[in-house]
């Protein structure tokens, strides 16, 4: 097999990831600074924000995308505004993780693997990845690997919040943003390669299966072993 992307070349995760931690960051030191004022964090988080959007906008990355970015900061402060408690600034993140495991999982369980569709769309390919029975088993294994490290922020965020843990929030954010991603992308490019057949052409070059091959593989097949 022959493939000389990874999927962090691919996908372009490492620097996404990393982008999302600095107006977590940023909230927490004004929170700090100004004598845990939920109002000074969330200015700060806002002004962070604008500059990272206009950054990535200036390298070249998709409006949209930023403009998600944007959002999802500008909710955050939000949450921590009405509530008045500054560890909801991450309760977005929380919920977000967790719906982002549900449907990891359900997209493997369906024989829809996430992975398979995002890498098929990047690479320009829609779909036809499914019909080739080794790619949709190696995107089914390699999309639990995504599953483990939503539920791995969940394990760690779900009682920091509920600690009510502020600092110890941000510090997580920027500890299981980027080095996890990074960790994921490796881990689970490797569970790729690892199941697929020495003489598979590689990502790019899916090889088109029967319906009856297709058929044969029964949805349990593609959990990690």
């Amino acid at each position: 097999m022959a493939e000389p992307e990874s999927l962090a070349e691919l996908l372009g995760g490492r620097r996404a990831a990393l982008d999302a931690t600095v107006p977590p960051a940023v909230f927490v030191a004004g929170w700090l600074a100004f004598g845990h004022s939920i109002w000074a964090g969330a200015a700060a988080a806002l002004v962070a924000a604008l500059i990272v959007a206009g950054v990535r906008l200036r390298n070249g990355d998709r409006p949209r995308a930023v403009l998600v970015g944007l959002l999802g900061v500008c909710v955050a402060a939000l949450v921590a505004l009405r509530t008045g408690r500054a560890e909801d600034f991450f309760l977005l993140q929380i919920v977000t993780n967790a719906a982002s495991a549900l449907l990891w999982a359900v997209s493997i369980v369906i024989r829809w693997p996430l992975l398979g569709l995002i890498v098929g769309a990047v690479l320009g390919q829609k779909t036809r990845w499914r019909r080739d029975p080794a790619l949709l088993r190696a995107y089914g294994r390699g999309s639990w690997i995504w599953v483990l490290q939503y539920v791995v922020r969940l394990a760690v965020f779900v009682p920091l919040w509920a600690a009510h843990a502020v600092v110890a929030l941000g510090v997580a954010r920027v500890a299981l943003t980027w080095p996890l991603v990074a960790a994921c992308l490796a881990v689970s490019w490797w569970v790729i390669r690892r199941s697929l057949p020495d003489d598979h052409p590689g990502l790019r070059h899916p090889q088109t299966g029967s319906p009856e091959q297709e058929k044969s593989t029964p949805a349990g097949a593609d959990h990690l072993r």
